[in-house]
């Protein structure tokens, strides 16, 4: 039986990609049964399951290859979930009912667990004529703003929150308010927000030239590309958002150019999709294959990579088959283009053991080879599988040869290709593989660097007490088991101290040989001056990646990997202790109240009330800084006397216990009525409670208690995550409540239970 690397990957395992019945007993007993149930579910579409299955198996088998964790956690269970990760939707037509016809769409799709993503370019802006109803249109934010509420109430497979992508146009007349967006902290909380850069306005950019928002032939402003462009950066620096698509380019590169056209990928960007399209996602585990580790003979053995790889795209394509999906078009859309995305996770790992520095110019040369390698390996299955079951149906070799990244394939490729045809139409791709990484062993996630070499875990035990455990990422513990603690040398190097052009490099280097893109997240310092910054989205494109994510620790939106120098000084949880820098107090007993309190009245009229709602919140003084304290609700309405009773003494109890309270706010902002909300000051609130929380959070924002820190991600100054000789701190999980999340491959992943906000 396989032993688990560390108890985090088995607790992984364990929560979410074992399978249990639904009162929770398990049936997978062990993760072999897990990795049989997976086997045996890909190889029932093939005409001899058996001797496939235990293929299939050996690929599975040591975490060598490693499915995307819907197809882990849902393959041969019988569940009605899909097996495909996410879904670009279909285009939104610029009308109510077609608007709302695709709101439908996208319930259903999260309601299987799938993420989506959406192009809003295609509705008019705001205060364009609607003809025949005397009316402005209220633009594509608005209708954003419903989706998001719809977001926030399903819950996808594997109990995690929904995830979207909303993509716009840099030359919609909407296009500065779609940047601003996420300025409000909480606004669109369920997308990523990615802006679709053309080549055109790239080229004004650099010319400094004019560039003109339209949308159905009508300018509506003319501005200068540069300004734009700054924008996107000043937003991105400040508040991590948006992301930068090259959409032109992306275009350019894909196989299937003759026959679709993209605007919009999935929500962490890794796989831009035609309308209906669908995300497979799997991964090669390169730390897995290097042989003789940390030896002069150190090297990765391609005789295994390409029959894993081999192995891994026959069981993507009959995922394919295997699969439910939530749409009939869907289906359809895989079915006709069998697009899969196989990519690699424990590239810095592998890298580190063959003796290399990551982003360095011979790690990026050495990646760039083992991403050529596992393409062409990937396009001869795919041609291998074409003989044996067809080619993909919009197969048509004239035009597919000459498209995409076909055009820079190898002569030997390019000949099968044109004599035999291909199974899938697009085959490669990069995506995050934050949680997989941990249940195989804590390899590094992607083509990440290394976040953390070691960092102490706190496990919370059924009596109430807490242990800790050491994470140690998978190549620094082969380092120790044979060199225990000799120094590391200087090519271990983490995300921390890594030059974000170095990362550029990296991500440029693997997308030569990507089919799809590349889900990364380029992580600058605090201390980076926005004129460097603006550089490396221009190294970005100037290197030939296909879009661009960053993230830097900032004011608004906090801190993911700043680092404690003095972690060991943390003070304790008792009564009384206060920060004297302005961070949270936090306290095990309930604070004494004062015999008088500072506070503040709010008036809350509900569209649906007839009585408005008072909300009274009183604050308490220490350090010098204001904090809730208490909270007050009455309303002449007597309906709703016993909830604003209860309501009122739940949340002074969770004020009067002290530390980091601003969840009380997302919480209550995430309530959704199923009688429907209301349009209040422009903006849909879900429900009376949302909005009662909406009012909770101005108030804090002006007492100055969640300024300059997004809703959940203040840092507990007793949390630790330990680096080696280091310790990098960062806001906590929403799930397991763990600090210590960290940006990885655009999603905020927590290494303490594997939580993705992005799924």
């Amino acid at each position: 039986m396989t032993r688990f690397a560390a108890p985090i990957a088995e607790q992984i395992w364990d929560m979410k990609y074992r399978f249990k019945q639904a009162d929770g007993t398990p049936i997978d007993g062990t993760v072999e049964d897990s990795w049989r149930r997976i086997a045996r579910a890909l190889a029932s579409v093939e005409k001899d399951p058996a001797a496939w299955e235990d293929r299939f198996y050996a690929a599975l088998e040591h975490f060598k290859y490693l499915p995307a964790g819907r197809i882990t956690a849902g393959a041969g269970t019988g569940r009605t979930v899909t097996l495909f990760n996410c879904f670009v939707m279909g285009t939104i037509p610029d009308d109510m009912g077609g608007i709302f016809d695709g709101l439908k769409e996208a319930a259903l799709t999260m309601q299987q667990g799938g993420g989506i993503g959406y192009d809003f370019s295609t509705i008019r802006p705001r205060g364009a004529e609607v003809k025949g109803v005397a009316a402005d249109a209220s633009g594509p934010l608005s209708f954003m703003d419903v989706w998001d509420a719809m977001c926030r109430t399903i819950m996808s497979a594997g109990s995690r929150r929904g995830a979207m992508m909303a993509t716009m146009r840099c030359d919609h007349p909407d296009i500065e308010d779609f940047i601003a967006a996420k300025q409000d902290a909480a606004r669109l909380r369920m997308f990523n927000l990615s802006v679709l850069v053309t080549d055109p306005f790239m080229a004004a950019v650099k010319a400094d030239g004019p560039w003109e928002l339209t949308f159905g032939g009508k300018v509506y402003k003319t501005l200068q590309a540069r300004d734009l462009w700054n924008k996107i950066m000043r937003a991105t620096y400040d508040y991590a958002e948006p992301g930068v698509i090259f959409i032109d380019r992306i275009n350019a590169a894909n196989n299937l150019n003759y026959a679709e056209t993209i605007a919009a990928t999935n929500p962490c960007g890794e796989q831009p999709l035609p309308p209906y399209g669908a995300c497979l996602l799997g991964s090669i585990n390169l730390a897995r294959l290097v042989w003789y580790p940390y030896e002069d003979r150190a090297h990765l053995c391609e005789t295994s990579l390409d029959d894993l790889v081999a192995t891994a795209v026959r069981m993507m394509d009959n995922t394919v088959d295997a699969s439910r999906f939530p749409l009939a078009s869907q289906e359809a859309e895989a079915q006709a283009k069998r697009r899969i995305g196989l990519g690699v996770t424990g590239l810095a790992d592998a890298l580190l053991m063959v003796g290399l520095r990551y982003g360095s110019e011979e790690a990026a040369k050495q990646t760039e080879k083992w991403m050529h390698h596992i393409a062409r390996a990937a396009y001869l299955a795919s041609v291998e599988l074409a003989k044996e079951k067809g080619a993909f149906p919009l197969f048509d070799a004239e035009k597919y040869l000459a498209s995409g990244n076909m055009m820079q394939m190898d002569d030997d490729v390019r000949k099968a290709v044109a004599k035999h045809g291909i199974r899938n139409a697009l085959l490669t791709s990069i995506a995050p593989t934050g949680t997989i990484s941990l249940y195989a062993g804590n390899v590094s996630s992607g083509i990440e660097p290394v976040f953390a070499y070691a960092y102490t875990r706190k496990v919370l035990q059924k009596d109430g007490s807490r242990t800790e455990e050491e994470v140690v990422d998978y190549a620094y513990h082969l380092w120790r088991e044979r060199f225990g603690d000799k120094p590391l040398p200087d090519h271990f190097v983490n995300a921390q101290t890594l030059p974000p052009l170095d990362h550029v490099r990296m991500q440029a280097a693997a997308q030569k040989w990507v089919d799809s893109s590349i889900s990364k997240t380029i992580n600058c310092p605090e201390e980076i001056s926005f004129e460097a910054f603006k550089d490396v989205y221009m190294a970005a494109w100037d290197q030939g990646c296909k879009g661009c994510t960053t993230y830097r620790p900032n004011e608004v939106t906090g801190s993911v990997l700043t680092v404690s120098e003095k972690a060991d000084e943390a003070p304790d949880q008792v009564r009384g202790a206060v920060s004297t820098d302005g961070e949270v107090v936090y306290l095990s007993e309930p604070l004494d109240r004062p015999q008088s309190l500072e506070g503040a009245t709010y008036k809350l009229k509900w569209p649906d009330s007839e009585h408005a709602i008072y909300i009274t919140i009183n604050d308490i003084v220490q350090g010098g800084h204001r904090r809730p304290f208490e909270v007050f609700i009455n309303s002449k309405n007597m309906e709703h006397f016993a909830w604003t009773v209860a309501l009122t003494r739940m949340i002074s109890a969770v004020f009067r216990r002290g530390g980091d309270v601003s969840f009380v706010v997302e919480e209550m902002k995430a309530v959704f009525d199923p009688r429907g909300g209301a349009w209040m000051q422009g903006r849909y609130i879900p429900s009376i409670l949302a909005a009662i929380g909406g009012v909770i959070e101005r108030h804090m924002i002006a007492i100055g208690f969640l300024e300059g820190e997004g809703l959940g991600l203040k840092t507990d100054p007793k949390a630790e995550v330990m680096s080696v000789g280091e310790a990098p701190r960062g806001p906590a999980c929403p799930s397991c409540g763990q600090y210590g999340m960290q940006m990885i491959e655009g999603c905020m992943t927590c290494p303490s239970c594997g939580h993705s906000k992005c799924g």
